[in-house]
């Protein structure tokens, strides 16, 4: 039964903990600039995070490049999974960001497990009380929680470029509801141009997570990432100018 039980949470383990391996480090105030990097390495305190060694799954390459003049971080998904994170403690403020697209997940779809991939996603986690998370899904989080080494996001938000999903529509992770899908930008029309996005973070919690919670709790991270280990596909895409405005 133990290990019945562990096999269901191992992959709310694996989807929540790419929120919050980045948290045991200095909380900073302000998001570090791509553009302040001197080599391709991403700049501190920005940190990468992979899926336990368990999954055995390849890594998505991360790093900064200079794409149309300007330092952007590179995503370069291929059969892979893998984000960076950078710690945060605060308010949810409007997010800020540009993005480009120029290899899209021609199979990717937030319908099941098996096609969750996302060629370009910009995530906040927040500290939502855990009171707050549904008496089902509360039982398998708190023993997510039991068996991580970290504390674990109680929400996530992630505005995504997805593949088929309307632009403005709000999905659940097939994998836990704990992380929801943003879309703001969909399919393979756009490739190779910038797209720019400001957020109300605050108000965009509230639209997905506002059946559970009627306050926006504090953010805790921001994570940026790219996968195509369920599709076994590959993408390419650039996020750049990433802040958090008051």
């Amino acid at each position: 039964m133990r290990h019945l039980i562990k096999l269901r949470i191992l992959p709310i383990l694996a989807f929540c903990g790419l929120c919050s391996m980045a948290l045991h480090n200095a909380q900073a105030a302000e998001l570090s600039n791509f553009a302040t990097a001197t080599n391709a390495k991403v700049p501190a305190p920005w940190q990468y995070v992979a899926l336990p060694e368990r999954y055995a799954k390849p890594l998505t390459t991360i790093d900064v490049q200079t794409v149309d003049g300007k330092k952007a971080l590179r995503l370069l998904a291929d059969k892979s999974w893998g984000t960076v994170a950078h710690p945060w403690s605060g308010a949810a403020k409007t997010m800020t960001f540009q993005w480009r697209l120029d290899k899209a997940l021609t199979q990717a779809s937030f319908k099941g497990k098996a096609t969750e991939d996302t060629a370009l996603k910009v995530c906040a986690s927040f500290d939502m009380p855990d009171d707050r998370i549904p008496s089902g899904e509360r039982t398998l989080f708190k023993l997510a929680q039991f068996f991580s080494k970290e504390k674990l996001p109680t929400a996530t938000l992630c505005y995504v470029w997805a593949n088929a999903e309307a632009v403005g529509t709000i999905h659940n992770s097939p994998t836990t509801a704990r992380v929801r899908y943003m879309v703001l930008d969909t399919g393979a029309q756009s490739l190779k141009s910038w797209k720019q996005h400001t957020r109300n973070v605050a108000d965009d919690f509230l639209k997905a997570f506002g059946a559970e919670s009627k306050t926006v709790p504090a953010i805790t991270a921001i994570i940026v990432g790219a996968d195509a280990d369920n599709t076994s596909d590959n993408s390419l895409g650039y996020v750049a100018d990433l802040s958090l405005l008051p």
